[in-house]
């Protein structure tokens, strides 16, 4: 039998059979783990038997025992840092200037635990700050994989605070560059054209008659 249980635990009821094998195994073959897991599980308090915690995997198991197996959910891997050439342009005290090269993720991620600029940053920078999270330290705004950039980064709570109100208010200006394919007409123009994630959250308003 699986369950949830609270704080994501996945617990599991074990059958035991009655045969005087060691726990560790009877438990390593019923759960599909390897003993090597279950030793670690039983180290850290996560077996019970009948009711009460077992933590020696060379314990008897015996039939009718009411085994329960629990198993922590997986925590994110904290970032570490990484020896990854990074440019930077600018730093002080409080932030740092650095671009970020095309094909590069910015923090960890499914998919992306590693090479992120944050690996880099932990390695390159003595300071970061710590309230966007383990994931993203120093990270003030993002660029996408395939798009090279600068990016800001914050070495301390309070730029980071300060750069972000900054952007939310629009206090400072973003250009972005593009390659683009074909000739075109004009050396110069504006596209406007509504932009966004869903066909439905886009608006299209009509055109205001002279």
């Amino acid at each position: 039998m699986t369950q949830m249980m609270p704080d994501a635990l996945e617990s599991r009821t074990i059958s035991i059979p009655g045969d005087g094998r060691r726990l560790d195994v009877a438990l390593s073959e019923a759960a599909g783990l390897t003993r090597s897991r279950v030793a670690a599980l039983m180290a850290d308090g996560n077996v019970t038997v009948d009711g009460k915690v077992e933590t020696k995997s060379g314990a008897k198991a015996k039939s009718g025992q009411t085994v329960i197996l629990m198993i922590p959910a997986p925590k994110p891997a904290v970032p570490v840092a990484q020896e990854i050439p990074l440019t930077i342009l600018y730093q002080d005290d409080d932030l740092a200037v650095v671009l970020k090269p095309c094909g590069m993720v910015v923090h960890p991620a499914a998919g992306n635990e590693d090479g992120t600029l944050v690996n880099a940053l932990l390695h390159h920078l003595d300071h970061l700050s710590g309230i966007g999270g383990e994931l993203r330290p120093g990270i003030v705004h993002r660029l996408d994989k395939d798009t090279s950039g600068l990016l800001l980064v914050a070495k301390n709570d309070q730029s980071q605070l300060a750069l972000s109100r900054q952007l939310q208010e629009r206090q400072m200006e973003k250009h972005y560059r593009a390659l683009v394919e074909g000739n075109l007409r004009e050396d110069s123009g504006r596209i406007d054209q509504p932009i966004a994630r869903s066909l439905s959250l886009i608006h299209i308003s009509e055109p205001t008659r002279p």
